[in-house]
């Protein structure tokens, strides 16, 4: 098979599969993305005068015609094509002749794919907040469901002062709400348009209209200049992967207390059953394993955010390969984000409080009576401190 760069001489076998790796394979979920990109470049081609309007128009049917297609998983990505952009313009060729080998003018397959991945991160990213939205909304319902639960508040492990169902469901509501937030700030670095920058040096001899095809595909600017793209290149990815590990962290906390308030020794939740799993030998046992794996996402979610970093931390300017293996990491993420977003709202409606089973003992009240001692008296806070532990000694 004939690659976007094959020049005619001989490949080692072994070179595809390391070089090209498992890209084909991630670039399925960019294929609609990058139809887009490649008719909005066409598009521009013919504004410009470098595209004839008989070829704009069968360039985009046929572009039209392999989305659908591959929506219905008609064809794929094969790793002898190496990615999405050659898969594309091969199938593109092979319907048109000549008029499909005229896409490639003005662009290169390294500001290609960036087109395409921020499209498809521009419209991921607020899927994601929303999702978390939809979690801080759960929390929020149980707050109300059990507002009059109460619940020892801990500190150390230990109970420390009064709290209750509400109180503890809120705090993380706000939080997630908090991380909703955090999610969205990174439009800024995604909304920003590079196609045109080509190799990240510009298209030299080639009248492109880089406002042309940022208008066409909705980008808030241009990505200027040029050479800064390549550099950029990470970033975004980053940023997103940093605020997911955030959610997920507040998540695996949340994680844990519903293990811990669920062990037959707290005893204050009942876990859903639709929600639970079972023993292979052990007939009694309701297997908390939704929370359990919650709990440790946020370790899978750090990792790729590290393995991010690291791909980037050294690189000269201009492209470089090793920027091909962010995507794994970036991807990875995103898809265990969704899961675990996916699951959680139904999962925590499905929680129930044991009033009758919790417990607060009655040194839990102390803060609260130092407090009133010193307004009511007076004195210095800190002797108020002393004649209530004075007291529990006795």
């Amino acid at each position: 098979m004939t690659r976007l760069w094959d020049k005619g001489a001989p490949l080692d076998e072994r070179v595809l599969g390391y070089t090209a790796g498992e890209d084909h394979a991630l670039d399925e979920r960019l294929v609609p993305y990058d139809v887009r990109a490649s008719i909005a470049h066409a598009e521009m081609l013919h504004a410009q005068r470098l595209l004839s309007a008989e070829d704009l128009a069968a360039i985009r049917a046929a572009l039209a015609a392999l989305a659908a297609s591959h929506a219905r998983g008609e064809w794929h990505i094969e790793l002898a094509e190496e990615d999405g952009q050659t898969a594309l313009e091969r199938r593109l060729q092979a319907r048109l002749g000549a008029a499909g080998e005229r896409i490639h003018l003005g662009r290169s397959r390294n500001d290609q794919v960036l087109t395409a991945l921020r499209l498809y991160l521009r419209e991921t990213v607020p899927l994601l907040s929303s999702g978390a939205l939809a979690v801080a909304e759960a929390l929020e319902a149980l707050a109300q469901r059990e507002a009059q639960t109460v619940l020892p508040g801990y500190t150390h492990m230990q109970q420390a002062m009064p709290s209750s169902v509400a109180l503890w469901a809120q705090g993380f509501a706000a939080e997630i709400r908090d991380d909703a937030t955090g999610l969205g700030t990174v439009l800024r670095r995604i909304d920003r348009s590079p196609l045109g920058s080509a190799a990240g040096y510009g298209t030299p001899g080639v009248p492109i209209d880089r406002e042309g095809t940022r208008a066409r595909l909705g980008f808030a600017s241009v990505h200027e200049p040029v050479t800064a793209v390549q550099l950029s290149r990470g970033k975004a990815e980053a940023q997103l992967l940093f605020e997911l590990t955030l959610l997920l962290q507040d998540l695996g906390r949340f994680a844990s207390d519903v293990l811990l308030f669920a062990t037959q020794e707290f005893g204050f939740i009942e876990l859903p059953a639709a929600f639970t799993t079972g023993s292979s030998i052990m007939p009694q046992k309701k297997n908390p394993d939704v929370f359990e794996l919650l709990r440790a996402r946020s370790a899978t979610a750090q990792a790729c955010l590290l393995e991010a970093l690291a791909v980037c931390a050294k690189l000269p300017s201009g492209y470089q390969r090793d920027l091909q293996l962010l995507k794994f990491p970036l991807f990875r993420a995103i898809d265990l984000a969704k899961a675990t977003l996916g699951i959680l709202p139904p999962a925590i409606a499905g929680l129930k409080f044991r009033p009758a089973a919790i417990r607060l003992d009655p040194g839990i009240h102390t803060a609260a009576e130092a407090n009133r001692l010193a307004v009511s008296e007076g004195i210095p806070f800190r002797e108020a401190y002393r004649r209530i532990a004075a007291k529990l000694g006795e």
